[in-house]
């Protein structure tokens, strides 16, 4: 009954998603309100076929409804009911429909958004080309990827449970979620943009209609690839967070390019350049959501982060080259109207940095790209396997993120158009200065490698320039208002939530920068074998291995070494690495425990398990700085919700336009978010 159900709710999303693009279609051919109006409302038909189809797999989940495969190939009875409702999306046909119901949230709050507009031909043909992508998702679970699809001879009494991995840890509950609405999301900048393309209005108009769902797409991206590392770091017992794979990969492609998107739209939106370049960095940012999917759910790649085999891989890279091509040919069709007489009057300016900068990321996608896509290539090509790891990509992306970096720490200095030594001096002076007696002092206490050392200095360089901006800004606030510190920072932040809220951004993005190098460079581990009693000493902690215990449960069965910690003779507790195995799996999966300060983690793995001698081998690795890479993923997180904030607006009184600004601060400045 619920496979019935279940498969009639997507049958009822697919129809009412062809019928909206018929008869918004129609509706813009004949220039009928009524039917545009008519159109929209299937948007809202959509959205209740994903939620019920949603709820009838959870209910099929936690019923244990086994004659539907995917509950029986996903969960079994003794699955925790956390792990049970994150089974949707552990494997391909649930991710797929969360696919489809985050899609259709986006598709009601676009609808809803502009309802008012529903039959502004922008916003019409932006619904039906949402509407077509919903359609090709829903198609796939009728078809290539149905969650519901029955099982075939008898029905088993019990289900084989979620992949170990994705049932050993609490962030499995938010992390593809998180990626899911990042991913999703830039469905509505990509529909905007054809759509501008498709009426001609690719002015400046449709970026102004989907700043905020971009802002909402990447914030989500941003802490879904945070999340990831963080449960990488976690769950996988490794040690470390980033290690350049495939699917990690997948997930940072369409944010470099977001983030390209954010910066170029500040230079379209005040100078009306670069519109080729952001309705193509639209188009791009969306097709690698596809490619994303096609990697992670094809079954083409091996890797600890993708748990599917499966026959989409056709359907989704004919829809990736269809998007591709498509767009490609809308551009050129509209290639002489998308001409600007703008242009950069100076390489010294703001429009300059962003281009740069937009430079800058397209190169850091295409080498993230290359490596990713190319061992796929050779392998489709002459059959033989090959990877392409660490060494490359660090080789090739530190040199552009260092250089990034410098961008970070100028570009929000430079005005406009053109600037001059004086202004630039006033401005960049003191970072400057802050930037070269951080490398000293960097060097001093032991710094090594070219490019840590430039990090170090540019991350003090970038956060003193952002300090002194928020600075000018309070000042100038508070000459013009005689408020205190507190007040005048409050407004000034309200008066212009999407600066305020790019710098706090990019504040983040320069703690995880600093972290990153740290983290990776100056990392101790070691492997130590221990007997009840004895103990060992790793930089300034002492562990002592105290015994072993094992727990059994109907999920796993754990066995913990008790490790009792000391630094500097100081008792830190008893920390538990555990290895667990599973009914469902053929070897055990390790559990790091890990003691986080702000300075630094003491990661504690169980290599083997305990023998009948009570003898086991413990990973020691010291990592510092780790807490500050989650910590700037929260703050990249805060600033996105800051510029989300409505600008506020004073009802009576001089505007803060008016307000009397210091000399070198002569126009009203932007820094994106990212």
């Amino acid at each position: 009954m619920r496979a019935a159900l279940g498969y009639g709710f997507i049958a009822l999303g697919a129809s009412a998603s062809l019928l909206g693009i018929v008869v918004l279609a129609v509706g813009l051919q004949l220039g009928r309100a009524d039917l545009l109006q008519t159109g929209r409302r299937f948007v809202a038909v959509v959205l209740a076929s994903a939620l019920a189809a949603f709820a009838t797999m959870e209910w099929a989940l936690f019923s244990h409804d086994y004659s539907i495969k995917y509950v029986a190939e996903n969960v079994a009875r003794s699955t925790p009911g956390l792990y049970t409702f994150t089974a949707l999306w552990g494997a391909l046909q649930g991710s797929i429909l969360l696919w489809g119901l985050v899609l259709s949230i986006y598709l009601a709050f676009t609808a809803w958004r502009f309802r008012h507009r529903a039959t502004d031909p922008l916003v019409a043909w932006a619904l039906v080309v949402g509407l077509g992508v919903a359609l090709f998702f829903f198609a796939l679970m009728m078809f290539a990827a149905n969650p519901f699809e029955p099982i075939r001879g008898a029905v088993p009494l019990d289900g084989s449970g979620p992949n170990p991995l994705l049932q050993n840890h609490p962030l499995m509950a938010f992390h593809p979620p998180m990626l899911y609405a990042g991913y999703v999301g830039f469905t509505i900048p990509f529909s905007f943009a054809v759509a501008a393309l498709i009426t001609g209005r690719f002015g400046e108009g449709w970026l102004a209609d989907v700043r905020r769902t971009t802002l909402i797409a990447w914030g989500f991206l941003t802490i879904g690839i945070v999340l990831g590392a963080w449960w990488s770091y976690e769950v996988l017992g490794w040690g470390g967070y980033w290690a350049w794979d495939p699917v990690e990969n997948a997930s940072l492609l369409p944010w470099l390019t977001g983030t390209a998107f954010i910066h170029s739209v500040i230079v379209q939106e005040r100078r009306g350049m670069l519109r080729v370049w952001n309705l193509s960095l639209v188009i791009a940012t969306f097709c690698l959501t596809i490619l994303g999917t096609f990697l992670t759910r094809s079954g083409v790649i091996n890797s600890v982060h993708s748990f599917t085999k499966s026959s989409i891989g056709p359907a989704l890279l004919g829809f990736l080259g269809f998007v591709a091509i498509g767009g490609l040919v809308l551009i050129a069709w509209r290639g002489d109207r998308l001409r600007t007489p703008g242009r950069i009057d100076s390489a010294v300016s703001r429009e300059s940095a962003f281009l740069l900068n937009n430079l800058l990321f397209a190169g850091f996608a295409f080498v993230v790209l290359t490596g990713t896509v190319f061992p796929l290539l050779v392998e489709s090509l002459q059959n033989r396997q090959m990877t392409v790891g660490e060494p490359y990509f660090d080789r090739m992306t530190i040199p552009i993120g260092v250089a990034l970096l410098f961008l970070m720490a100028v570009a929000p200095a430079l005005p406009w158009r053109a600037t001059s030594g004086e202004l630039l001096r006033n401005r960049l002076l003191v970072p400057a200065w802050v930037g070269v007696i951080t490398v000293v002092v960097t060097l001093f206490f032991g710094a090594h490698g070219i490019a840590d050392v430039l990090t170090f200095g540019l991350a003090a360089f970038a956060l003193t320039g952002i300090a002194r901006q928020m600075w000018v800004g309070v000042r100038a606030r508070r000459q013009a208002h005689a408020e205190n510190v507190l007040v005048a920072a409050g407004r000034t932040v309200r008066s212009n939530p999407r600066l305020y809220g790019g710098l706090v951004v990019h504040s983040g993005v320069v703690i995880i920068a600093v972290a990153i190098a740290v983290s990776s460079g100056y990392v101790t581990k070691r492997q130590v074998t221990l007997t009840r009693g004895d103990r060992a000493t790793v930089r300034d902690y002492t562990v002592t291995y105290v015994g072993r215990s094992v727990n059994a449960t109907k999920q796993k069965t754990t066995i913990t070494a008790r490790i009792r910690v000391e630094r500097n003779g100081q008792n830190l507790g008893v920390y538990a690495p555990a290895i667990s195995t599973f009914p469902n799996a053929n070897g055990g999966i390790g559990t790091p425990s890990v003691r986080t300060s702000w300075r630094e983690d003491l990661y504690l793995t169980l290599v083997s398990s305990p023998t009948a001698a009570d003898r086991v081998t413990i990973g020691v690795a010291v990592n510092p700085l780790i807490l500050w890479l989650w910590l700037g993923g929260g703050v990249m997180a805060i600033g996105t919700l800051l510029a989300l904030t409505p600008t506020r607006r004073r009802r009576s009184g001089p505007t803060l336009a008016a307000d009397p600004l210091p000399p070198e601060r002569t126009e009203r400045e932007e820094v994106p978010v990212g």
